[in-house]
């Protein structure tokens, strides 16, 4: 029997790069697994196909995690059409970069709707469904721990908050059995941040093992912390980053 068999799994912003592989590798271990995507609706179906292929269950919600109402009617959607929420995974996300003196507030405001007020609406509505054994992981960002070159200071700062709530939220909710973890990625050879891009190189630099990271090694550590394995371990900012923040 696979590590997941019987749970359900929701994975935000998981048509492509690290969101779609943690979507797969969830279905691989026997989740059924429901995504969000904004525009990709040819690659969110995609990814369902690859998971039906897996034999599990797969559903594609159209939600932008700006708007919280959408964000709360796709985990309304995902636990009505599976009968249970076990897995939040929140992963949408964007990458505002640029001088702080250019930055706008829409641009501040778009962030902090996407990184840190859906995790909180997303994972406040889960909480509504989920029973001991519930899962509550984010993906956050090595940029959280260490800003080496300038340009990012509103995307390390949003990401930076998902720490502070997830040692709030495995505080609040660790007596129910329920476990609440952020996964920071580092350098990860997606089409957003690819490994031979003109940036890669000062990233590798960045890095102790030299080498960009891929989204199955997110996924990884995704399904670790969604696992059996993973029932001791909350509260807690894991680096999945190559030693970028050693």
């Amino acid at each position: 029997m696979s590590e997941l068999t019987g749970k359900v799994a929701l994975v935000t912003g998981g048509s492509r790069g690290i969101g779609a592989a943690i979507a797969k590798r969830l279905a691989q271990d026997g989740a059924d697994v429901a995504l969000t995507y904004v525009s990709a609706a040819d690659k969110a179906r995609t990814i369902v196909a690859e998971i039906e292929a897996a034999g599990r269950r797969g559903l594609a919600i159209a939600a932008d995690s700006v708007d919280p109402d959408a964000v709360t009617a796709a985990v309304e959607r995902t636990a009505a059409e599976f009968g249970r929420f076990d897995i939040l995974v929140n992963n949408a996300g964007i990458f505002p970069f640029g001088p702080p003196e250019a930055v706008t507030v829409e641009e501040i405001d778009r962030t902090l709707a996407i990184h840190v007020r859906a995790v909180f609406v997303a994972s406040q509505s889960a909480l509504r469904h989920m029973e001991a054994g519930g899962r509550i992981i984010s993906i956050g960002s090595c940029l959280a721990q260490r800003v080496p070159h300038p340009g990012v200071s509103l995307y390390a700062m949003s990401k930076s908050a998902l720490i502070g709530f997830t040692k709030g939220l495995a505080r609040d909710v660790g007596a129910r059995g329920i476990t609440v973890n952020v996964v920071d990625p580092g350098s990860t050879d997606t089409d957003m941040n690819p490994a031979d891009g003109p940036d890669a190189e000062a990233q590798r630099s960045f890095m102790a093992v030299g080498h960009y990271g891929s989204a199955d090694d997110v996924a990884a550590m995704v399904a670790h912390l969604a696992g059996p394995g993973g029932r001791f371990v909350t509260g807690a900012s894991i680096a999945v980053d190559g030693g970028y923040a050693a």
